[in-house]
């Protein structure tokens, strides 16, 4: 009540001294200077003590009423403080952090000078169980395509399908199986551990295409005899389903970056980086202190597998670097199969003795390791969204003793420091609204799996995320969209008849316009939950990437086009032809040379202008496997995580002319027109082989950039 009779200027002093130590000065400071982490922390934490101070002893302590109504009150404080609790434990974890981009350039140029048989041999696996052929041909493509001359390729099929052990035949990479299914990706990987004998082994899941420096970048931390385990990022080349549904594109960044930029370099600096399930390397002389197996008392192997190594002294090293590129859930169906695993699985560890309540731990490994933010994430968004409704309807205040002036001079200030802190200490990777939406979104489906698993945390299935043409089927989550849409119907129609006198519920006229503003945020929070869950159409079958290069066009007149192309797929390109020259006609048959590729069977498909788009004839073939190493095995990630483009000219020697450049059209006079095309004869190029049965790219890791054969280095 004291804060009513304050003076404006008084009113709102800690809001404007909150956002001008939070928005204006700490930006100033570099996020690596430790003292400047922790004059932040310090900064944040106070702000919240003197919140919460209020909180307690002037919204709750003074409670009185029916026994429901003070424990709905005393209900809405535990959800925020286990939310507080969570934020904790998170600006704790970054009060450290680390890069080690530089320690992995120093560890590939050590790598680079030693023998081939000084280095240690990997087995690279690739467990899978039921993803389609467009999906894993990417990835075996891709490992075999590993600048490493000591690894070996395997694919571990718990689906047991003959076409993928032919397709394994003919590229080179072996193939194991085994008779049951037991225990899942953990028993898959298990069971390949006792056929194989490498010194380490990588995992890729079967959606995540390894870059060819991979192991490069990676089997340096080793030296290290602690680390067991080299973890790199989970990056995309798609969208996930907020960025499509919502038309966002590569406006926001993914929705794990968040986690895999800033939070996970932050527990790398506490030696509480996990392994991640797929892009990483393990250490097999670590995993045999603890069984020379995974753990599979939770479906969540990985992180069970870190805990478990971390108790026998060992670390899971992180490098923030994307080396790997794979498939974000293509649906909101597939992202819930995802993170209900996760979460389940993260739930289970509390129950084991291997978990973070088990011996052999740290304070802080117990806190890192402790799944607090499942818990809190969906009640945290669910009660957000829930208690202006419950007030609205019922009366039912979750506080009292409050005023539109205490908001302004408590809560506010609480919400602008927690807010700015995360945005310190994680620049472009804070979106509070796309956070809150994606809480909301989660809360419906992971709170019900959290809560169901510590009530019966044994007994549940792996479920694999679908991918491909199974992860597109359903054309919108019907069930998150009512839900959202009833919220937002009780939302608006609880604040109009409370804005009506005779119809009125609230009992506390102040309060109102405090709830019309948290009614009105939460409107917005519903509606794009509501457009989330449609599922955006799938306009093509294979993700496009731009890119600019020169290209050739042989038309089936034996006229040569030439232009650069725009944007590229492995089912089609668009291309702009040079000024001058015409399109070819809808439906005619071309041969296209993409560099680092060779010639290509093609279809016009659409013409604008001097624009072409182009649909690739391109079956099981050398061609197709060199596209899919040009569009994922040498790329660079951009800051917001779609493929960018590097030339690598590292090709086979029997096809070095297709890395040579390409053909040059000589022109006389002006610019090229349409009459200054030179005929197919005129050009001269080299014969390019045609390998009918794919050739053996694990040949690419020994070419020397000339093309030749070359001896390590």
């Amino acid at each position: 009540m004291q804060a009513m009779i304050l003076p404006l200027s008084q009113l709102f002093a800690p809001m404007l001294g909150v956002f001008a130590a939070m928005y204006l000065l700490a930006p100033t400071f570099a996020v690596a200077r430790p003292w400047a982490r922790i004059a932040v922390f310090i900064a944040v934490w106070l702000v919240v003590a003197r919140y919460l101070e209020w909180r307690v002893f002037t919204t709750v302590l003074p409670a009185s009423g029916s026994w429901y109504q003070v424990g709905w009150i005393w209900f809405c404080l535990f959800v925020e403080l286990l939310t507080f609790t969570d934020q904790f434990i998170l600006y704790l974890t970054f009060l450290r952090r680390t890069d080690r981009r530089s320690e992995a350039d120093q560890h590939e140029r050590r790598l680079r000078g030693l023998l081939q048989d000084e280095l240690p041999s990997v087995d690279v696996f690739i467990p899978t169980y039921d993803e389609p052929l467009d999906v894993l041909e990417k990835t075996i493509t891709g490992a075999l395509c590993l600048d490493y001359p000591n690894f070996q390729v395997w694919v571990l099929d718990d689906g047991r399908r003959p076409w993928l052990k032919e397709l394994c035949e003919r590229k080179g990479a072996g193939y194991l199986t085994r008779s049951d299914n037991l225990n899942a990706k953990a028993g898959n990987i298990n069971h390949a551990l006792t056929m194989t004998h490498g010194d380490f082994f990588a995992i890729f899941d079967a959606d995540f295409v390894p870059q060819r420096n991979f192991l490069m970048r990676t089997m340096g931390f080793f030296a290290d005899p602690k680390i067991a385990i080299v973890q790199s990022p989970h990056a995309f080349y798609n969208e996930d389903p907020m960025q499509a549904n919502l038309g966002l594109h590569r406006r926001l960044p993914d929705e794990q970056r968040f986690f895999f930029d800033c939070i996970m370099p932050a527990r790398d600096g506490w030696d509480g980086a996990f392994c991640c399930g797929s892009n990483s390397v393990t250490r097999r002389a670590a995993l045999r202190t603890v069984g020379d197996c995974l753990p599979t008392q939770s479906i969540t192997e990985d992180i069970l597998l870190t805990l478990v190594l971390l108790r026998k002294g060992y670390v899971t090293r992180y490098l923030c670097e994307p080396l790997a590129i794979g498939l974000a859930p293509e649906s909101l169906g597939a992202f819930f199969v995802q993170r209900q695993r996760w979460a389940r699985g993260a739930i289970q560890t509390l129950y084991l003795a291997a978990g973070p309540l088990g011996p052999g731990l740290s304070l802080m490994h117990r806190l890192l390791f402790f799944p607090t933010h499942w818990l809190s994430l969906g009640l945290r968004a669910l009660m957000v969204v829930v208690v202006p409704i419950v007030f609205m309807w019922t009366g039912l205040a979750p506080v009292v003793e409050v005023t539109p002036e205490s908001v302004f001079y408590y809560l506010f200030p609480a919400i602008l420091a927690l807010n700015g802190g995360i945005s310190w200490f994680a620049p472009h990777a804070h979106f509070p609204l796309a956070a809150q939406v994606s809480a909301t979104i989660q809360s419906f489906k992971i709170l019900p799996t959290v809560l169901g698993t510590l009530v019966k945390p044994k007994g549940h299935a792996f479920r694999v995320t679908p991918k491909g043409a199974a992860a597109r089927r359903t054309t919108y989550a019907a069930d998150i969209f009512w839900l959202s849409a009833a919220l937002m119907a009780l939302t608006v129609v609880g604040l109009v008849l409370n804005t009506i006198p005779e119809w009125r519920i609230i009992d506390h006229p102040a309060a109102l316009p405090m709830v019309a503003f948290w009614s009105v945020v939460n409107i917005v929070v519903l509606f794009f939950v509501c457009m989330t869950s449609l599922q955006a159409r799938m306009g093509r079958s294979e993700e496009r990437f731009e890119v600019d290069e020169p290209v050739v066009i042989h038309t089936d007149a034996g006229e040569l086009l030439s232009g650069r192309i725009s944007n590229i797929s492995l089912s089609g390109a668009g291309v702009l032809l040079d000024s001058g020259l015409e399109c070819p006609r809808n439906g005619e048959p071309l041969r296209v040379h993409i560099m680092q590729v060779g010639w290509i069977e093609a279809t016009s498909v659409q013409q604008r202008d001097h624009f072409v788009g182009l649909q690739f004839r391109l079956p099981q073939s050398l061609e197709r496997d060199l596209l899919i190493r040009k569009l994922f095995t040498v790329g660079r990630l951009k800051e917001t995580s779609a493929v960018a483009w590097s030339v690598n000219t590292t090709m086979l020697k029997s096809i070095w002319s297709m890395a040579a450049p390409l053909p040059r059209i000589e022109t006389s006079g002006a610019a090229s027109s349409s009459a200054e095309r030179l005929p197919a004869e005129n050009l001269v190029i080299r014969p390019q082989p045609r390998i009918g049965d794919l050739a053996h790219l694990a040949g690419v890791r020994n070419l020397h950039p000339t093309g030749f054969t070359r001896t390590w280095p």
